[in-house]
């Protein structure tokens, strides 16, 4: 059995040490979650094949999702999570962490979604693929299979945010809209990174850049994620949905959140590849 992991500042957060020093226990499974944005022209499944964590998986989100949905990796049935999971050899009773090529990128999307089909002990791998090379940690080539088993995956609880209820939401003022995108993107400064989509934002969301909250790969203290909130105008009293630009780093601020003692009640799945893909959706720019 996999230790107790040792405090960080997330009670999802582990160590390179601590996964270094239980890898091989056979509760644990480790994948690369790694997913890049396409202007980076970095190729995730050939990076991996090249070296990865001894025993790690991939974990492909492009692959693991709703292939027939024209958006970008969003989220599979449940039944079609268990299925391809299960196929890799995990259970919902194993310790699984998760890391990513960037450090804290697309790590949390796997994250969040072994935590909403039923997974208990999931972990991010702090400072991800950088940290545990830095730390000159061993690396292995090729892919990794494990014997299937059976993923026994729960229904999703009601967090899976759609556009009409992002759209109740705001109309409502019953929760928070906070967007993880940079502030560049946020106001419409920068273009997209993915072809035909608008410049800008979703009228009166907020924006919390998952990169105020995360620094080399690493979640801020406490202190520094609640300060990156409130000077986004979030009030964290007040419910919130997060987004981004397709699904991904919203997870970041759930992590983030979580570590403040506050759960979100939503993820808008779809994101900004939705709503900035919509020509009958409005759109708002600048701060």
């Amino acid at each position: 059995m996999t230790n107790a992991p040792p405090p960080t500042n997330s009670r999802f957060i582990v160590t390179p040490t601590w996964l270094a020093e239980n890898l091989g226990a056979p509760d644990l499974a480790v994948l690369d979650a790694s997913c890049y944005l396409p202007t980076t022209l970095r190729d995730a499944d050939q990076e991996y094949l090249a070296g990865h964590i001894p025993g790690a998986q991939r974990f492909d989100i492009e692959t693991i999702a709703d292939t027939a949905s024209p958006l970008p990796h969003m989220l599979p049935t449940r039944e079609a999570f268990a299925e391809a999971v299960g196929a890799m050899g995990i259970s919902e009773r194993d310790t699984i962490v998760c890391y990513d090529g960037l450090g804290m990128f697309s790590s949390p999307r796997v994250w969040w979604t072994f935590r909403l089909f039923g997974a208990e002990r999931v972990f991010v791998l702090e400072g991800g693929m950088p940290a545990w090379k830095a730390a000159g940690l061993p690396l292995e080539q090729g892919a990794v299979s494990r014997p299937p088993t059976r993923f026994h995956a729960r229904e999703p609880a009601d967090i899976v945010a759609d556009l009409a209820r992002i759209q109740s939401v705001l109309t409502e003022r019953s929760a928070q809209v906070v967007d993880a995108r940079s502030a560049e993107r946020f106001r419409g400064d920068a273009p997209e990174p993915r072809p035909g989509l608008r410049a800008g934002h979703i009228p009166g969301s907020l924006n919390v850049p998952h990169t105020a909250v995360v620094r080399d790969g690493r979640m801020l203290p406490p202190d520094d994620v609640r300060a990156a909130f409130l000077a986004g105008g979030v009030d964290l009293d007040r419910p919130i949905v997060t987004t981004c630009g397709s699904g991904v780093t919203a997870a970041t601020l759930w992590l983030a959140l979580d570590a403040l003692g506050i759960e979100a009640v939503g993820l808008y799945d779809g994101s900004w590849s939705e709503w900035g893909s919509r020509d009958d959706l409005p759109v708002a720019t600048g701060d």
